[in-house]
């Protein structure tokens, strides 16, 4: 799987996402209090890595931040701008994010890294820790399950984590863990499969 083919999946199917899934009424109401918190606690500019249709970057900046989102997927973008036009969103490669060091006070990467092959995720997390102000705090969604297991998403294969295997990944990178939650599913959520949720802070 190449990031272009995840981008080209994502592309033609992205008018049925953002329908589906694309407004914060939508979303789990626990997520959303998870994403507030982290973001209320959060001082300064945030980055939404993995934005989609911009719904999450739109919640970001509604606390009062200065927010950027960035996708992979040039048609997430080009709905992105449009919904939200006072906003800044960019098409990039979590590999290659276009933006000066230590730049974001916070980042947020809700299942933006699903996707990765497993032995690919620590460049992505080094990108990050990158553009991310020593201190600074990076919250990452994940489907929790059989680290590295590979399973049938509906865009395209995604993969489990579980928070031992993430945090020390994070900690190569730069990072420690300072908080973690793992939930199952209630009926009539966006998504089935149980969900994981990891706070760190780089050094």
């Amino acid at each position: 799987m190449t990031d272009a083919s995840i981008a080209e999946a994502y592309d033609a199917r992205a008018a049925e996402y953002t329908a589906l899934l694309g407004s914060i009424e939508q979303m789990d109401a626990a997520d959303r209090r998870c994403i507030e918190a982290w973001r209320d606690a959060t001082p300064g500019r945030l980055l939404d890595a993995g934005c989609g249709p911009g719904h999450w970057t739109q919640l970001l900046h509604d606390g009062g931040r200065d927010a950027v989102g960035v996708d992979l997927s040039a048609q997430f973008v080009t709905t992105a701008r449009s919904r939200y036009p006072d906003l800044r969103f960019e098409q990039a490669n979590l590999r290659d994010v276009p933006f000066e060091d230590a730049v974001f006070d916070g980042i947020l990467a809700w299942y933006a890294m699903i996707h990765v092959p497993p032995a690919e995720l620590p460049e992505i997390l080094a990108e990050l820790a990158r553009v991310l102000a020593p201190g600074g705090s990076l919250l990452i969604g994940y489907f929790d399950g059989i680290p590295h297991e590979p399973f049938g998403h509906a865009i395209t294969t995604a993969y489990f984590w579980d928070a031992e295997s993430l945090g020390i990944l994070l900690q190569d990178a730069g990072f420690a863990v300072v908080r973690s939650e793992r939930r199952e599913r209630a009926p009539g959520e966006v998504s089935g499969r149980p969900h994981g949720a990891l706070m760190a802070r780089r050094a």
